[in-house]
């Protein structure tokens, strides 16, 4: 099935040459279906490249996702322009009202700095606070998911000494669960940061479980129970060619920067790099949003009447019966 994006976004073509079928809004309301309705709150300065490599990701699933874009208010985008942003970008006071069976938060270039000092971090917490009675399930990616963690958990980031850069291989720490249903045993995964989560503090929370784990990258995918909060801490979503794009922008820029580990042939960074994560990302992203077709209900605003994990009947998986129609 198709993903139904904004009329005119820049990835449709991008997206239509890569055999991957994307319809507009005019087109998408002729359908009589219920598409699951997905919001993408995107913090990188990259935003076109961010929205192609996420929806790129979002078209493997079979079905019809509609996505909106969500911006800060309280921050001034640099990188992107003001006229994609106004076209295709809306506020979080005016989406406020909705309601969602999805939402992605991005990571941001912001790590070094501690979450308070973030010039929109007030808002980005009333989002995480609005997202946990307006959204059936939140994915956090890399600062997103040191963000969701620290402030939904109080789970701290720690500096690390160099920047984790590269490809990772990550073990599988349950074959069986929804999530990660079909992945090897061994995959890779894409890792760009330059702090990491107080893994210690994470494994005294009971309310979290580690779906896979890296021993040079440590936690690599985090969830709750009940799968309403998702944290990855690497980025499943990157092309083949963006850590490449962030190695000699900084080479070129001067800055300390070390090749990416795992990443090109022979450590030769004149070489092209291998895409080794492609089937692992699309698997994660579709096992999610066919777990949210699933346990959501049809209306969604009654999002509202679910019971938080932890109190009602169960099912046999461990959820609340609220979660299933």
């Amino acid at each position: 099935m198709p993903i139904n994006i904004p009329n005119e976004l820049p990835a449709k073509d991008i997206l239509e040459s890569e055999k991957i079928f994307a319809i507009e809004d005019a087109s998408a309301t002729k359908q009589h279906i219920r598409p699951l309705e997905v919001v993408i709150l995107n913090l990188m300065p990259k935003k076109i490249e961010t929205e192609t490599q996420i929806l790129r990701l979002i078209s493997k699933s079979p079905l019809q996702v509609k996505i909106d874009f969500m911006k800060i208010e309280s921050h001034i985008s640099k990188n992107t322009s003001q006229d994609h942003l106004v076209k295709f970008y809306t506020d979080f006071s005016e989406l406020k009202e909705n309601f969602y069976d999805a939402m992605i938060i991005t990571g941001a270039p912001v790590e070094n700095m501690e979450f308070e000092e973030v010039d929109y971090w007030k808002e980005l917490e009333e989002i995480m606070t609005w997202s946990k009675t307006h959204v059936f399930s939140t994915m956090h990616i890399c600062w997103g998911a040191q963000a969701g963690l620290y402030y939904h958990y109080g789970i701290h980031k720690q500096q690390l000494s160099e920047k984790k850069f590269g490809i990772f291989p990550c073990d599988l720490l349950d074959e069986y669960d929804f999530l990660t249903n079909g992945f090897d045993e061994i995959h890779n995964t894409p890792h760009s940061r330059h702090t990491t989560i107080d893994e210690e503090a994470l494994k005294q929370c009971k309310k979290l479980v580690v779906l896979s784990s890296g021993k040079d990258v440590g936690s690599n995918i985090i969830v709750t129970k009940d799968y309403r909060q998702i944290f990855v801490t690497g980025h499943f979503e990157y092309g083949v060619e963006t850590l490449s794009q962030e190695y000699w922008r900084d080479v070129n820029a001067n800055k300390p920067i070390h090749i990416p580990e795992h990443y090109f042939p022979n450590d030769d960074p004149n070489q092209r790099p291998v895409l080794t994560w492609r089937s692992h990302a699309n698997l994660l992203y579709r096992n999610w949003l066919n777990y949210v077709y699933q346990m959501v209900p049809y209306e969604i605003e009654k999002i509202l009447d679910l019971e938080p994990i932890g109190k009602g009947k169960k099912d046999d998986h461990g959820y609340s019966k609220a979660f299933i129609k």
